[in-house]
């Protein structure tokens, strides 16, 4: 079989191709692996531009096991137990409050600003202590639904019988809704930005309840380590892997994948095809919008996608040995870019482990929600676009001084990179790095793994997906080989044990 992508959901497809007797062969567009699961190096810095920690950190449950099998981890050791969540800061008045395990905490701290919030607060978080221990591969993450039985799918439902009333009603309406009903503007702006406003109230509630569980952690090596172990573990298996080849085309014939044709022109023939790169392109490039009915058209045409970031990076000469791993900022003056006002920031500490910067320096990450086409139009003049990108630096720098003062003299090391960036390496449409937003419509959609009308073709992945996330991507990719080989009409291997 011919893989495009060597993302998290490449990987995973070859390593049980592999695992299954099928030959696979990965193209990737880049010169390295993990796709949005992005790694670079600065000035003796090692940049992580992706994943920012990882669900189902207790060894045990399918989700770990998911990670070991794949070489995403090793043992319980590779993941760092996250006992903050993170910080919100209000920089108009100074308040700020810490998201922690302790939720009653949480509750008191935010309540303490607006006490006629409590209610609904304590609701909330009602929902997340209920949601404690939820199995997320049980909820609908580890079988393909094409294959789910009615035996199944009752299975799945009697998993969820103690945390199911979350699932429907008041709880599936977007967090912005919820917060609607909140008085006071901090309050809500904190609950809004736990995650995205736009996904349902449930999966905040899931995050929190996962936090409070010990079951969200960071990477102990990185994004690059993940990548790597994932590449290694693929290898190992004597899957084979070419970088710096762009897929043009997915060759078919009478309805059947049958390869690919690379941006040099050389044909790749295969049996089969599994594309775990960009699905708009997959579909209406690659193949030529041939195979698609009006489902699969409206998803692309209405379906709202994460918004692009940038992404500031900082080599800091400072530990910040008692600083959260993330700060949300509401900003007192917002950073206008393009035609967008922006009115918070999101700031990563990587100092949690080694690796990421010199001994007695931090690796700071900047996140900014902004606008693609601006940043699209502006790559076209190089002196503007990296004015651009040196203005922007500079507004965070005054914005980081209030937050960490002196700051901006113990920085020895800057990288900007854009929404621009992320296309450049990745191709993900219009530089949405999770594809799909997980509003309440698209996060319980069950988006087919194939296309009408093509045999011998399946999709992994982010946009397969909806809400993204290392998980999802990986099980993506197993669901991808489960599909083949029961249209092969061969039993299907998951585990090295079995």
């Amino acid at each position: 079989m011919i893989i495009v992508g060597a993302g998290l959901a490449g990987l995973s497809a070859g390593y049980y191709a592999r695992m299954n007797g099928y030959r696979a062969q990965i193209f990737e567009h880049h010169s390295k692996p993990g796709g949005v699961a992005a790694s670079w190096d600065r000035q003796g810095y090692a940049i992580d531009g992706g994943i920012h920690f990882l669900m189902g950190c207790r060894s045990g449950q399918p989700i770990f096991e998911l990670y070991r099998e794949l070489g995403v981890v090793e043992s319980e050791a590779d993941i760092i137990p996250m006992s903050t969540y993170g910080r919100a800061l209000d920089q108009r008045d100074g308040r700020a409050v810490v998201a922690t395990r302790d939720l009653g905490r949480l509750v008191d701290d935010l309540a303490s600003v607006s006490p006629r919030d409590r209610g609904s607060l304590e609701k909330l978080i009602g929902a997340a202590r209920a949601l404690q221990g939820l199995d997320m591969a049980s909820a609908g993450l580890e079988r393909p639904p094409e294959l789910m039985s009615g035996r199944e799918k009752l299975k799945q439902m009697w998993g969820l019988r103690g945390a199911g009333r979350y699932f429907s009603g008041q709880w599936v309406r977007p967090v912005s809704e919820f917060t609607k009903d909140l008085h006071d503007p901090w309050v809500r702006w904190v609950i809004d930005n736990l995650f995205l406003p736009e996904v349902p109230v449930w999966f905040v509630a899931a995050l929190l309840g996962l936090l409070a569980d010990g079951q969200l952690g960071m990477p102990a090596r990185g994004s690059r380590g993940i990548v790597a172990g994932m590449q290694s573990r693929y290898l190992e298996r004597d899957g084979e892997v070419t970088f710096g080849a762009t897929v043009e085309e997915i060759l078919t014939d009478h309805g059947r994948a049958v390869g690919v044709r690379l941006a040099d022109g050389s044909i790749h023939r295969s049996d089969a095809v599994i594309s775990a790169a960009d699905g708009r392109s997959t579909i209406f490039t690659l193949l030529r919008g041939r195979f698609l009915d009006r489902r699969v058209a409206e998803r692309y045409e209405k379906w709202a996608l994460f918004r692009p970031m940038v992404l500031i990076h900082l080599g800091v000469a400072r530990d910040f040995p008692d600083d959260p791993p993330l700060t949300m900022v509401r900003l007192d003056k917002p950073i206008d870019i393009g035609s967008e006002s922006i009115q918070g920031m999101f700031i990563r500490l990587f100092n949690y482990a080694p690796g990421f910067a010199p001994v007695g320096r931090s690796l700071v990450q900047v996140e900014l929600e902004t606008d693609w086409d601006h940043w699209n139009l502006l790559h076209a003049e190089p002196h503007a676009y990296q004015a651009e990108k040196d203005r922007v630096l500079a507004e965070v720098l005054v914005r980081l001084e209030a937050v960490y003062p002196g700051v901006s003299s113990q920085v020895d090391m800057t990288d900007v990179a854009t929404p621009y960036t992320t296309w450049r390496y990745t191709l993900n449409h219009r530089g949405a790095y999770e594809a799909f937003l997980p509003t309440p419509e698209t996060i319980t959609t069950a988006v087919d793994r194939t296309l009408p009308g093509l045999q011998g073709f399946f999709m992994a992945g982010q946009w397969v997906m909806p809400g993204g996330g290392v998980p999802p991507a990986l099980f993506s990719g197993r669901h991808a080989v489960e599909l083949l080989c029961h249209w092969d009409g061969r039993p299907f291997v998951r585990s090295r044990t079995e």
